[in-house]
């Protein structure tokens, strides 16, 4: 028996033939329009038969029955929109006809396609980046609004502080003393190198506890995740999970990567799995190459690092370099969260303290941790290149703003010049309605091509700006894997129909009797206080987005002039990295000697010395002991370098008083210290430092003598540093982790290569050296102003352009509507510099009212900006003063043309224009 098709409800089988009879009207239409008119002729014909019956002659029958059927085009009109073609129909042509009309104008409408192109397409790269920094949860993250990052608040030196950095033992205390998870990770990133040989490189490695995968619905492309038995302490065992794309570029994406051996660090690890294609872990911003378990990288450094072995580096509290994430269970609020984890998190700070014998009830009673964001860069430790970011996508939405103002301005004078047309095809029977969808559809038509303009300029710009912001992200293509496309989309469809709103508001107030005579003279005294109003605020969001920059600019500068206390482009930055090779202290001392003299050697360099720390990067400090205070480390935090001699001649930082360190300072000499202006000033206030006794380590120490005071350095940050730092001599004290400033002629980035390959040679085994130019490692502290600098300066001098035409047009056409008013006051005498005047003062006269706004509204919303300046205040004067300028001369020059037609008018031909 035939199985039987089941029936459609009646809901849907009538949508399915409105559809049908939609197609067919519009695929068929001449077809459906003969149709219509046999239907319609067969009515007629029988109404005249009818007539006919009656005794009426054949003529007259017909006569009489078309007069009673009604207009036969307009019921044929109807019916075919009852059949569903009249819309679409419609539609097209609309589309037509605006198409034909743009085409008419070539330039008008080139002009407004590229100032929506670039309206549109700043906003949708700005929108990618924002969403990937911001929005956008890690992809294959399962349940994103559970998971969070866990931050502490914690007393260290006098001061609060709140991290998402600790140690593992700390990750133990919260995940096994708490309940309101289900579950827990522990992760961090190093960079390290991978390989050997020629080809080792340095790459990202994501160092993760086993139950990180667990977060995320994410499973392998081949092979597995590492299990908890292989991450346990002490030492994890040698897994690796590849990246999908290294497993591509590295292996080929083949199979028989799962089993092979690649040395990550010191030690050699097999590859157990690959992680799915777009797998970014919690780092959106960081391409992670290889994943390898937590416990296994911390044995490694034990290893290298016998402190950490002696102090079991899985329960002690002095090593922080992980953080914690966790899985809120569905019951749990973020309340209950936070509570439980503060008490667990003060019990663990118990511990701690029991562990250095150590008691504080201030420490204690202070602390307390929270979940935030899983995004680093939404929790409270965001980088400034993140608020920076927030506010430069705001600056691209007033971008856009200024943009539909414009566009909605260009189309008001167009609209105007049309009022006789519109009045025309009203008069002639077209419905409201109808004029209405014919001017949506021109403004639909235009923003479509803008943003169809603006996706390839965000395609070709978001690779700059993502670059610029993302700084360690290599995907490039700026809606590869966003939400930038669809959202870019609604954006096309909202900016059509602002820009459609005032023409639509404007032809409603039509005059139908006024404008079919209408010509210059009455247009006159139409001028749109609309466009006015609308020149007027694109001026005022120029003026806020222009004071922006110039602040930005203004911070640029105050950093650039900034004395660090040490020089940095002629400065190499020299690293060493020993790879599963184990140096007595002979042997090591040996082989700091030889990278110091083959450093030297090198053509170009003038000096080389070793350090045990780098500004920015890396921070040392011991417990000090002065005569008088008792606690140095309420006093603030104080860094400490250990160099050889010839460090401050290497990297410029000058001694103020005193000396530095020479060769006599050796092991058997008296103990000294250089320290920093502001250390000595912070110790020995009112006092000179030299000659002044610092105990080291212990109270019980022999003084270390201070024998010169050096100028203060920027060691931890750009605005607030305090300048706590001394200097010990080498030859006094154990450098564990020793490298090399090197100083040569010229720009350092030119000799990077040389230098490298010079001190590999001395390199034992495996072991590596990395050189970076000093400039390029501190330029990464000024990123956030310099791309504030760039992009509010982008931006503002994109908005002051569009601002321009906005001007022009409105000048332009205000010239034009008063041509028969300029012909009568030339007639009468005036001069061609008063006409001038006269024009270019109503443009300056509408910019500084629209100035006069912004510098208001820049006034209220620097409060919020002030943070992000570099000592720079938000209300400078001498920033609103240049902007002011800026807008004025180019209101003079927008309007100077228009001015110059106006002082051309020949009074006869004005006179007699109608």
């Amino acid at each position: 028996m035939a199985k039987q098709k089941p029936d459609l409800p009646q809901g849907t089988v009538a949508r399915l033939r409105v559809l049908r009879d939609r197609l067919r009207a519009l695929l068929q239409s001449s077809r459906v329009h003969g149709e219509i008119d046999e239907e319609l002729r067969f009515h007629v014909e029988m109404r005249a038969a009818d007539n006919i019956a009656r005794g009426m002659a054949p003529n007259d029958a017909h006569a009489e029955a078309a007069r009673r059927f009604g207009q036969i085009a307009y019921i044929k009109d109807l019916s075919y929109d009852v059949r569903g073609g009249g819309g679409l129909e419609g539609f097209l042509q609309d589309a037509r006809y605006a198409l034909r009309g743009l085409r008419a104008k070539p330039a008008f409408t080139v002009g407004i396609v590229l100032t929506l192109a670039l309206g549109i397409g700043a906003n949708a790269a700005m929108f990618a980046i924002v969403d990937r920094m911001l929005l956008r949860p890690p992809a294959y993250l399962a349940d994103p609004s559970s998971v969070h990052r866990v931050y502490t608040v914690l007393l260290r030196r006098g001061a609060i502080r709140t991290t998402n950095v600790g140690q593992y033992a700390r990750y133990v205390d919260l995940s096994t003393q708490t309940h309101s998870f289900s579950q827990t990770a522990a992760i961090a990133q190093q960079q390290l190198a991978v390989g050997i040989g020629e080809s080792a490189k340095e790459m990202i490695v994501g160092t993760v506890s086993a139950g990180f995968f667990a977060f995320f619905d994410a499973p392998p492309v081949i092979g597995r995740y590492f299990t908890p038995a292989e991450d346990s302490t002490p030492n994890g065992a040698p897994v690796a999970v590849l990246s999908y794309a290294t497993w591509q570029t590295d292996f080929g994406g083949r199979s028989d990567a799962i089993g092979s051996k690649v040395q990550i660090g010191t030690a050699n690890y097999t590859i157990i799995g690959v992680t799915p294609r777009g797998f970014i872990g919690v780092w959106p911003d960081i391409q992670t190459s290889y994943w390898i378990p937590i416990t296994a990288y911390a044995g490694t450094v034990a290893t290298s690092a016998p402190w950490l072995a002696r102090e079991k580096w899985w329960q002690t509290y002095k090593w922080g370099w992980l953080s914690m994430i966790a899985r809120r269970k569905p019951e749990v609020s973020e309340a209950a969260a936070n509570a439980d984890l503060t008490l667990a998190m003060r019990r663990s700070l118990d511990a701690e303290l029991h562990e250095s014998s150590r008691t504080s009830t201030a420490q204690t009673a202070s602390t307390r941790a929270f979940v935030a964001s899983v995004l680093a860069q939404r929790g409270p430790n965001a980088t400034p290149v993140a608020k920076v970011a927030v506010w430069v996508a705001a600056v691209a939405a007033i971008v856009l703003i200024i943009t539909c103002a414009n566009v909605t301005n260009l189309l008001l004078a167009r609209a105007l010049r049309r009022r006789r047309e519109v009045a025309l095809r009203l008069a002639l029977g077209v419905t409201w309605p109808r004029l209405c969808a014919q001017l949506l559809t021109e403004s639909m038509i235009l923003a479509t091509l803008g943003g169809g303009a603006g996706i390839l300029v965000a395609k070709w710009g978001g690779g700059l700006l993502r670059s610029t912001v993302l700084t360690d992200t290599t995907p490039t293509n700026v809606f590869a894997g966003s939400r930038a496309l669809p959202v870019t989309i609604v954006v096309i469809l909202i900016v059509g129909m602002l820009t459609a709103l005032a023409p639509i508001i404007q032809a409603r107030r039509a005059d139908l009797a006024r404008d079919l005579k209408s010509g210059a003279r009455e247009g006159a005294s139409q001028r749109s206080r609309l466009r006015v109003g609308l020149l007027v605020f694109q001026a005022a969001l120029s003026t806020l987005l222009l004071v922006g920059a110039g602040l930005f600019v203004r911070s640029v500068r105050n950093v650039q002039a900034v004395r660090l206390g040490y020089d940095t482009e002629p400065v190499l930055l020299v690293n060493r990295t020993m790879r599963g090779v184990r140096l007595d202290s002979a042997q090591l001392m040996d082989l700091r000697r030889r990278l110091v003299g083959a450093a030297a050697a090198i053509p170009g360099v003038v000096n080389v010395t070793e350090r045990s720390a780098t500004p920015f990067i890396s921070h040392k400090g011991t417990f000090l002991f002065v005569d008088g205070i008792d606690s140095v480390s309420r006093l603030g935090q104080f860094d400490q370098n250990v160099v050889s001699p010839s460090y401050f001649a290497t990297v410029g930082t000058r001694i103020l008083r005193g000396r530095a360190f020479s060769a006599e300072d050796g092991l058997r000499a008296r103990r000294v210290m250089i320290v920093s202006e502001a250390m000595g000033a912070r110790l020995w206030p009112g006092r000179d430092a030299i000659g002044q006794c610092v105990r080291l380590d212990a109270d019980t120490m022999p003084c270390t003598r201070v024998v010169g005071v050096a100028e203060n350095i920027r060691n931890q940050s750009m605005t607030d540093d305090p300048g706590h730092y001394y200097y010990l001599p080498s030859d006094q004290r154990y450098m564990d982790d020793a490298g090399l400033f090197v100083r040569v002629q010229g720009s350092a980035r030119s000799s990077v290569d040389a230098v490298r390959r010079r001190l590999q040679r001395e390199m034992p085994g495996a072991s590596y050296v990395t050189a970076t130019s000093f400039a390029d490692v501190v330029g990464t502290q000024t990123v956030s102003w310099t791309m504030g600098a760039t992009m509010f300066t982008l931006f503002g001098l994109l908005a002051l352009v569009v601002a321009a035409i906005g001007l022009y047009s409105v000048i332009a056409y205000a010239v034009e509507q008063r041509t028969h008013e300029l012909g009568v006051r030339v007639a009468l005498g005036a001069e061609a510099r008063q006409l001038i005047g006269m024009v270019v003062g109503q443009g300056v006269g509408l910019v500084l009212v629209g100035a006069a706004m912004g510098a208001v509204g820049a006034v209220v919303a620097g409060k919020w900006l002030q943070p992000l300046l570099f000592n720079e205040s938000s209300t400078d004067p001498l920033v609103l003063s240049s902007v002011l300028t800026v807008l004025v001369t180019v209101a003079v020059a927008a309007s100077w043309i228009p001015a110059r037609r106006a002082s051309r008018v020949d009074p006869q031909i004005a006179l007699r224009q109608d």
